[in-house]
């Protein structure tokens, strides 16, 4: 991946010591997760047969992935029919390239933005703003944490880690000097008259997609804001980012999706607004944008098709998965150190954050349970993934860590040699030591005798 976002310049395990040392973080990621997997369950009980239809979907998304070429040009064909522009980015560069490209052909100065995961990858409003593009995210949650300097902690509710007081004290800075009461109605009325004026003042609104329709070309939205429909209404021209695979081939498909998108992500049966954006403003319509892009963005995801990690691509950015993690639920999402967090952003990132060496400890970030599993809706093996992050890492492990483990797995593949070094740990002169095996983790102090000397005792 180029063009985007970087990993951060410090450790895993020193950016989970860091969450895990901050209480008021622990407690909103926890109290946020547990919500929403809540009404999820509630949600799926709605449905009559809810693990029929995720075998449904998981099937509809392994036939888009096998037939992925030939529905993006039936996607792009159909886009350029209606007037629309389409732009295949190999990379996050070229996507904020072609982009910047538009905006100063355009004349561009301020540029309003509905959530979007997929620019947050590419860095696009790093890049427009050395342009000199000015860019306002208006979903509520990408507002503050663009105030704050921050990127998402989860991929649904982006500030999930802040409270209304940390807003409102945000939100002071913004109205220069005069703190708003930190009611969460007053915190919405305010944004939303802040927000409001730039709607009206933007000269280019950018969105992502959940999904695009082969068929009809037609982009859509899920969102429980209203702003994704003026970013993408209002501005006189309309730029969409979408992941090459987010595509599902008919309107009977997306039904499907949709259906399970919102009772996953937040137990609703359907969001708020669910948009439906086809081809540009046409004669004789009162809304819509004059120009109509579609950014098509590979950056990495057509490595993936068919390898060891293709299923990974059928992921449909619901959040299930952190939503259940238990690793999740204790560090957040900024402890995984890119846009991608919980166990879709263990297996992604080091997928597509330009491989880099820093980004493969994240396969270590879970404790293989299969809560993900049984939460995503299209049956991602997401632990089967990790899995095989941790095998390419084994892989590319040195010839003395290499030679350790093998020997540590030989010694204790046999009852007698796990017994002697058993019992010479808790001898030696290491009772009441600290062994470091593991660096950077405190290793429990041996024990004089082991559970097996103490059964055979009778002291149990």
């Amino acid at each position: 991946m180029t063009g985007g976002h970087t990993l951060v310049g410090t450790t895993l395990r020193q950016r989970s010591a860091a969450a895990v040392a901050d209480p008021k973080l622990r407690t909103k990621t926890r109290a946020g997760v547990d919500r929403f997997a809540g009404h999820r369950l509630v949600g799926l009980a709605t449905l009559d047969d809810a693990d029929g239809l995720r075998d449904a979907a998981r099937a509809i998304r392994a036939g888009i992935l096998a037939d992925l070429p030939s529905l993006l040009e039936r996607f792009a064909d159909r886009v350029l029919a209606l007037g629309g522009h389409v732009c295949w980015a190999a990379d996050g560069a070229e996507a904020n390239a072609y982009i910047a490209s538009v905006a100063a052909e355009r004349g561009v100065r301020t540029v309003v933005k509905s959530k979007s995961m997929a620019t947050e990858e590419t860095g696009l409003n790093e890049a427009l703003a050395r342009t000199g593009v000015r860019v306002v995210e208006t979903d509520l949650g990408e507002w503050i944490i663009q105030l704050a300097h921050e990127t998402p902690s989860h991929i649904i509710a982006p500030a999930l880690h802040r409270d209304r007081h940390d807003v409102a004290d945000l939100f002071e800075v913004v109205a220069g000097g005069t703190r708003p009461d930190s009611a969460p109605e007053v915190l919405a009325a305010f944004a939303r008259e802040r927000l409001r004026a730039e709607f009206l003042g933007a000269d280019m609104g950018i969105s992502g997609a959940n999904f695009g329709v082969a068929d009809t070309g037609s982009i859509v939205l899920v969102t429980n804001e209203g702003n994704g429909r003026l970013v993408t209404s209002v501005p006189p021209v309309h730029v969409a980012v979408m992941g090459m695979e987010r595509l599902v081939a008919s309107w009977e498909q997306l039904d499907l999706m949709l259906n399970l998108l919102a009772r996953s992500a937040t137990g609703q049966h359907l969001s708020s607004y669910t948009s439906v954006i086809t081809g540009p403003r046409r004669a004789g319509e009162a809304d819509g944008p004059e120009e109509l892009h579609v950014v098509i963005l590979d950056n990495g995801r057509s490595d993936l098709l068919g390898g060891e990690f293709h299923e990974m691509l059928a992921c449909i950015r619901c959040g299930a998965c952190l939503n259940v993690c238990p690793v999740y639920r204790q560090i957040g999402g900024h402890a995984y150190g890119w846009v991608y967090s919980g166990p879709m952003g263990a297996v992604l990132t080091p997928l597509l954050a330009a491989r880099e060496a820093e980004a493969a400890e994240l396969a270590n970030a879970s404790t293989l349970c299969g809560a993900c599993m049984d939460a995503c809706p299209v049956g991602i093996p997401l632990q089967d993934l990790l899995l095989g992050l941790r095998r390419r890492k084994a892989a590319s492990a040195g010839r003395g860590e290499r030679a350790a483990w093998k020997a540590w797995a030989a010694a204790w593949s046999r009852p007698s040699a796990y017994r002697g070094s058993t019992r010479a740990i808790g001898m030696g002169g290491v009772v009441g030591r600290r062994l470091p095996l593991w660096p950077g983790r405190e290793t429990p102090v041996p024990a004089r005798r082991t559970f097996r000397q103490r059964w055979e005792a009778g002291d149990l």
